[in-house]
């Protein structure tokens, strides 16, 4: 059966028996919903809905590969024309997605193909190691460790940054597992609504740390003496001085680490660990404030600042929540890079949700396991890592391998187009 087939008949058998359970986003009526087929490359925007009832209807019948509605208001959110839809405001979307950042494990399941020295290899190059060009076909996996890492961006965005620092209330904050390598988040608050994309752009600088004044927040030198940010600040000031803190505390071999990332040559390393022990006892006398510290200018302190900036700061994918006419996933629609479900969560169901092994059924984004189907399946792809689900591993494979996998792997491996169904072994 041709994989495409497969998928669009399964993803219309969900829809059919799940109808009913998909939940219905804030002002539904006045969200723009965009789909992308299966067949074609071209979203399918400008729709709107009255009720529920009939956007499950286009599902069933539709089946398209990924589901989509506005973070906009729209009086007229099926008119093409963006000047004349009656734009109304924006709730405020952050979008945390492992394939904007690094993560270690990525070098072990990622994979690409050379479409033009036909070169492949682990690991997500800008451009082939061997040619240099720039047309890669690219394979992302996934793995409880780089979840794991969007995750914790997630908590860290909550608890830093959107409650203590805005005072977001926590009811208007609508958080989902995106299907794939990420979570979304919705803030629905009329304050944040009306904000134009500069404003926005202001937000997402205080949120990741770009573009920070540190002589705003005390940094200074007079008199041949540097004077440091102060502990009795808030906001970035209060969080920079915590992680200087928490940096100067850790074993030599990190900080080493720290600074070489950041761009210290080892010479100036060095220097810079045989007088940590004595600038952090100044450092933490608030009256003194003196990081006056030989072979470290204002300048130097500039690029360490900026270090602790990046590990404070929140990884987030910034074009997003800059932009007023954003699309975001539907909640309870299917992922076609995976066939996972785009899961809603509260805050507090957040620490202890695993997307690949979730313990509650109606909080399972794996939504095809438990089905008793297995499928047949050949292998196209040269190389296939090992996947990781309920709690069993499956692969890796080679390309030509003939597999039989329960239905929920069958049909991972068939959106991410290295698989296709066979008839028998």
């Amino acid at each position: 059966m041709n994989p495409t087939k497969f998928l669009i008949r399964t993803f219309k058998d969900y829809y059919t028996k799940n109808a009913a359970n998909l939940p219905k986003v804030s002002k539904f009526t006045k969200r723009e919903f965009a789909f992308l087929p299966w067949d074609k490359s071209i979203m399918l925007r400008h729709m709107g809905f009255e009720n529920i009832t009939s956007f499950s209807h286009y599902l069933i019948n539709s089946a398209p590969k990924h589901v989509y509605s506005s973070g906009s208001l729209y009086n007229h959110p099926e008119i093409p024309n963006m000047e004349k839809k009656g734009y109304e405001g924006c709730d405020l979307i952050i979008d945390i997605d492992v394939d904007h950042f690094y993560t270690p494990c990525k070098d072990d399941h990622d994979g690409w193909y050379c479409k033009s020295c036909f070169k492949n290899g682990k690991g997500m190059p800008l451009a082939c190691p061997e040619c240099g060009s720039l047309k890669l076909k690219r394979i992302s996996w996934i793995c409880e460790k780089c979840l794991d890492v969007a995750k914790k961006e997630v908590q860290k965005l909550l608890d830093n940054f959107l409650i203590p620092d805005f005072g977001i209330d926590q009811k208007s904050i609508m958080i989902a597992f995106s299907g794939h390598r990420g979570y979304h988040l919705k803030v629905e608050d009329e304050n944040l609504r009306t904000l134009s994309s500069d404003a926005r752009r202001e937000i997402v600088d205080y949120l990741t740390g770009d573009n920070l004044n540190f002589e705003l927040l005390g940094l200074r030198t007079r008199s041949g003496i540097v004077y440091g940010i102060s502990q009795e600040n808030i906001g970035w000031a209060e969080k920079l001085y915590n992680e200087i803190e928490r940096l100067l505390k850790q074993s030599e071999l990190d900080i080493e680490h720290f600074l070489l990332n950041i761009g210290f040559k080892k010479n100036r390393i060095r220097s810079f660990l045989n007088q940590k022990d004595i600038f952090l006892e100044r450092f933490k006398n608030s009256e003194l404030n003196d990081w006056s510290m030989e072979g470290f200018d204002i300048d130097k302190w500039k690029i360490f600042l900026r270090g602790i900036a990046k590990r404070v700061g929140a990884n987030i994918d910034e074009p997003v929540s800059v932009d007023i006419h954003r699309l975001i996933r539907y909640p309870g629609t299917l992922h076609g890079k995976t066939g996972f479900k785009v899961q809603e969560l509260s805050i507090g169901e957040l620490a202890d949700f695993n997307p690949l092994d979730a313990e509650t059924k109606s909080k399972d984004p794996i939504v095809f396991h438990q089905q008793g189907i297995d499928i047949n399946l050949k292998i196209i792809e040269e190389f296939v890592p090992a996947t990781k689900i309920k709690g069993f591993t499956y692969g890796p494979y080679d390309q030509g391998d003939k597999i039989c996998v329960p239905k929920h792997i069958a049909v991972y491996l068939l959106c991410k187009e290295v698989a296709e169904p066979v008839s028998m072994i």
